[in-house]
């Protein structure tokens, strides 16, 4: 039996370690390798690199994947999509997602991940329908977590409701690396005796269980494991991609991966790890081992993003008040899976809570949750938390995208020549504030360039 595997570095692994502060230029001249390596695919764009690209590292997202699309023609690159709210943090006509679709898969995408961070599945319809009619690979996605209201029927259950909507794989996202290795056999089995699709497994290394679930799952069935490049491998990010291919081969598992590629890979990235180190942008907590989080659940991203906020205000000595608050917060608002946004949710909430007093200040996300504009949550909701946001009101009951008017072609034509092609409209829609920046910043470095050009020309007369 062949195991396929799927690498995160570019993506997840980044993302969960150091932010996503990764520029393409530290990774650029690796690519090639990464595309003989063997992998069945390279997860590389999506999650939260399009706003990082944007608001930190002064990248077009898209051009950063067309570039990475040139470099690897023979390797699946793969996104994730949080279903309507792509890759932002609130929800978008569904005009919107559908040109978003239609233009990650012309940039270059080839599998599409995509979730809905509350498992409701209308929110994620759309989405699928359009990855579908342009021909990308759908993993129709569920998020996994534990609490009092999730449980193995529960998820067999979803996985059917996702091959009903034409997904061609299931993947289990264990965001917070929560998943035992004997919840990861027996989920695996349910679903793949269920619904007899591909399975994916997604965990993390956080609490020390990664290689182990992913090992159980593979026995169970699993068709597909993410794993990272070892020196960006462990803490929040993923198991390593070098021991999992190593142990798997060893149980006669066939992997397809080329081990002198990956150890050059690794190689690669060793300097670059060490210099993250050495600059802050990669804290150690981040890269510990964390059995706490079998309690509060926080997803790598989550944890990194938890830090860096916490440092940021002085406040770090804080981080185990809010690491413990944070499952209290979750319980208030239903049980939400912790993943984006609804982890970014909960984190901002149960960190003002600890610095100002519970519920003194409600993010503008949360009063949209609980009114229920991200979708049904899962649980019930506090009475507590639905009087302070409602009063005597109730949340709606519709999809709230089918409440939002088409916005792209009015957005295009509002934007007019600061808007080069479509991908800048997407761009602008997801991110308004941070995008206009960045058009700003490259409009001057046209100028720029122009100028330098024009000026050589006059020196060669």
């Amino acid at each position: 039996m062949k195991i396929k595997f799927t690498e995160t570095i570019l993506r997840d692994a980044n993302q969960s370690l150091i932010a996503t502060r990764m520029p393409f230029s530290e990774f650029e001249p690796i690519l090639e390798t990464l595309d003989k390596a063997g992998y069945y695919s390279l997860e590389c764009w999506g999650g939260a690199t399009f706003d990082s690209c944007l608001r930190y590292l002064n990248e077009d997202p898209w051009e950063r994947l067309r570039k990475i699309r040139k470099a690897c023609p023979n390797t699946k690159l793969q996104m994730l999509l949080r279903g309507q709210n792509l890759l932002g943090y609130k929800h978008y006509p569904d005009d919107v997602v559908r040109m978003f679709v239609k233009k990650s898969v012309e940039n270059g995408i080839n599998v599409i991940r995509i979730f809905d961070a509350l498992n409701d599945l209308r929110n994620i319809e759309v989405a699928v329908d359009e990855a579908l009619k342009n021909g990308a690979e759908v993993q129709g996605t569920i998020c996994y977590t534990l609490s009092p209201i999730h449980d193995l029927e529960s998820y067999v259950k979803t996985a059917k409701d996702l091959k009903a909507m034409g997904v061609q794989s299931i993947c289990i996202k264990d965001m917070a690396g929560i998943m035992s290795p004997k919840e990861a056999y027996d989920t695996v089995k349910a679903i793949k005796e269920a619904v007899a699709l591909p399975v994916v497994l997604h965990t993390h290394s956080t609490t020390g269980l990664g290689f182990m679930t992913l090992l159980k799952a593979v026995e169970a069935g699993c068709d597909v494991i993410d794993t990272a490049i070892s020196s960006f491998s462990g803490g929040t990010a993923q198991p390593a991609t070098e021991t999992m291919e190593y142990v798997l081969r060893q149980y006669g598992y066939e992997t397809g991966l080329d081990t002198a590629a990956l150890k050059k890979i690794n190689d690669f990235f060793k300097p670059y790890r060490a210099a993250c180190l050495k600059e802050g942008l990669l804290n150690p907590v981040v890269m510990a081992t964390d059995t706490d989080a079998l309690g509060y659940q926080i997803p790598g991203g989550m944890l990194s993003n938890l830090v860096a906020q916490l440092t940021a205000q002085g406040k770090l000595d804080k981080l185990q008040e809010v690491l413990e608050e944070t499952p209290r917060v979750r319980k208030d608002m239903g049980y939400p899976p912790l993943v984006t946004p609804m982890s970014q949710m909960v984190g901002v909430q149960a960190t003002s809570n600890v610095l100002n007093g519970r519920y003194k200040n409600i993010s503008k996300e949360v009063k949209n949750y609980v009114k229920g504009e991200y979708g049904r949550a899962p649980g019930e909701i506090s009475d507590e938390l639905k009087k302070l946001v409602l009063g005597d009101e109730k949340p709606m009951e519709c999809r709230f995208a089918d409440t939002l008017e088409p916005a792209f072609e009015q957005t295009k034509k509002e934007l007019g020549e600061t808007a080069t092609c479509d991908e800048d409209v997407l761009s602008y829609i997801a991110f308004p504030q941070i995008a206009e920046k960045f058009f700003a910043a490259r409009d001057e470095l046209k100028k720029r360039t122009f100028s330098y050009n024009i000026t050589l020309c006059e020196e060669d007369k």
